[in-house]
């Protein structure tokens, strides 16, 4: 007997089940993707938003550091116009100097003309004018002025710079160096510094400057408002001039100007004096003239140094072949 094949349903229930469950699953995911996709937009532009306004910070910062970049380059370029100006000033100056030393490189020339000249008209002098020139007598080389030689070839200030100076006698100082400078018509070289070794012009520091009537004014000018640091004591200054410029073959003066000595023991620096000015066998001392202004006299405790400045210029002055002055007003 033939068995019969049981026929198999392609459709049936559980088939159906299967596939409206798997289409359910699909429709429930893309219900929960639409309901979440504002949210995540939202959120994307609450970051963007915070970085648009971070990034405006940044460029407000940036715009700021721009304009102290510009106004530190505007600084730097006044600087450097001004440093331009000072270079522009300082070549013109070199470009006088120059003048100047082909104007005395030319007076010398024609001074030298002049000495051959008359060394020839003397040559061609007569008897009898012989006979009057034997009676004639040249002035002595140490020839002196108010008590003061004034043979010297350089002369060196140093100025007491301190407040005492500054306040009461400083329009004398100027006075008196003015006197000084005009009892000198013309020297080889000039030198200024205060008590403590400073020069007055730094450019020429550690060497002669050239003398000229205009650089007698600028001198006498730059003194008026001339106002370094002092100590009141002007071993220093006497020092180092006298060990920086002592030359064996030129006479030098020195002239120290002040009102006090509040140093140590007076015999420590006469004994150092001494021994930077020793007198060898080929030259003679720098000259040491000292003129004191009577600014503490008045003064009790003050009128010491005073007096004890006096004393030690006094002793410089003997010692060092100069001469000491002692101012009795401030007028």
């Amino acid at each position: 007997m033939r068995r019969r094949r049981r026929q198999i349903e392609v459709f049936n229930l559980s088939f159906l089940d299967v596939i409206s469950c798997g289409f359910g699953a699909i429709i429930l995911l893309l219900v929960i993707s639409k309901i979440s996709e504002p949210r995540v937009i939202e959120q994307t532009n609450v970051d963007l938003s915070g970085l648009v306004i971070q990034l405006e910070e940044e460029l407000h910062d940036i715009r700021g550091e721009t304009q102290i970049f510009n106004r530190q380059l505007i600084a730097k370029q006044e600087q450097l116009s001004e440093e331009k100006e000072k270079l522009a000033r300082l070549q013109g100056a070199l470009t006088n100097i120059e003048g100047e030393y082909q104007l005395a490189s030319t007076a010398a020339e024609a001074q030298s003309l002049i000495a051959d000249e008359l060394k020839s008209a003397k040559q061609e002098l007569s008897d009898e004018m012989r006979k009057l020139l034997t009676d004639y007598q040249r002035p002595k080389e140490d020839a002196v002025i108010g008590g003061i030689p004034v043979d010297s070839e350089y002369i060196i200030f140093v100025i007491d710079t301190s407040g005492s100076m500054q306040r009461f006698a400083w329009p004398l100082v100027r006075q008196k160096m003015k006197e000084i400078l005009a009892i000198y018509p013309r020297v080889k070289g000039v030198q200024v510094l205060n008590d403590m070794g400073d020069y007055m012009f730094s450019q020429y520091a550690g060497r002669w400057i050239p003398d000229s009537n205009a650089r007698r004014r600028a001198i006498l000018d730059r003194l008026s408002s001339w106002a370094p640091f002092s100590n009141s004591s002007p071993v220093e200054g006497v020092t180092k001039a006298i060990q920086r410029f002592y030359a064996a073959d030129k006479r030098i003066s020195l002239y120290v100007f002040g009102d006090d000595f509040s140093g140590g023991l007076m015999q420590n620096v006469v004994n150092t004096v001494r021994q930077k000015n020793a007198s060898g066998s080929k030259g003679s001392r720098v000259r040491i003239h000292t003129v004191g202004f009577p600014v503490l006299m008045a003064q009790p405790r003050a009128g010491q140094n005073a007096a004890r400045f006096a004393a030690l210029m006094r002793k410089l002055a003997e010692d060092n072949n100069g001469s000491f002055v002692g101012l009795n007003s401030l007028r």
